[in-house]
């Protein structure tokens, strides 16, 4: 490749639970794709956390948000659901880099301290932090879930989808409850 042929970008991982997924992590998602040009969501199983969602409901509503996107973006970005190490499926996918979002100065210690675990398991993979849109940055899965339940409002947080499946999700869990 001579020095004006354009670089190809790598492929990218962005992990996390999904539980569900959120506005902010749609954020990441669009501008992840807009920087690389293979952007691989992986959707951990994780049952350590206690998903509301199944891997699978997480990885559906992630593609339906997806496939809402325009098009030269949504060709561009794949959705898996992975039960591994995250470096073992960052390998296994041929990615090179891992995208992270960070919303405030408590996330960027955690995944500073992630981010260096991950370099002394495999140097050669990259991690890239991108900052959430200020506008997103309060908002997190955990406490969506929990306004949730308490039938508080959610659409300022998830898309209409999602905040839709979160209700039944929450409907369904309350009448177990009683």
């Amino acid at each position: 490749m001579d020095a004006l042929s354009p670089k190809k970008q790598p492929i990218a991982l962005y992990p996390g639970t999904f539980d569900p997924v959120t506005l902010g992590h749609l954020d990441i998602i669009r501008r992840g794709a807009r920087i690389f040009d293979h952007l691989i969501i992986a959707v951990a199983e994780n049952p350590g956390k206690s998903p509301l969602f199944s891997s699978e409901e997480r990885a559906s509503m992630i593609r339906h948000e997806i496939s809402r996107l325009e098009n030269p973006t949504k060709s561009r970005i794949e959705v898996i659901i992975y039960n591994s190490l995250l470096m073992d499926c960052v390998e296994s996918q041929g990615a090179s880099v891992i995208l992270r979002g960070l919303r405030a100065v408590a996330d960027f210690e955690y995944e500073y301290q992630m981010a260096g675990m991950n370099q002394q398991i495999n140097n050669k993979i990259e991690t890239i932090f991108l900052m959430a849109d200020s506008v997103l940055q309060p908002v997190a899965s955990r406490l969506v879930k929990e306004i949730a339940f308490y039938n508080g409002n959610i659409t300022p947080f998830v898309p209409p989808h999602v905040a839709q499946k979160l209700q039944e999700a929450v409907t369904r869990k309350k009448s177990f409850q009683d």
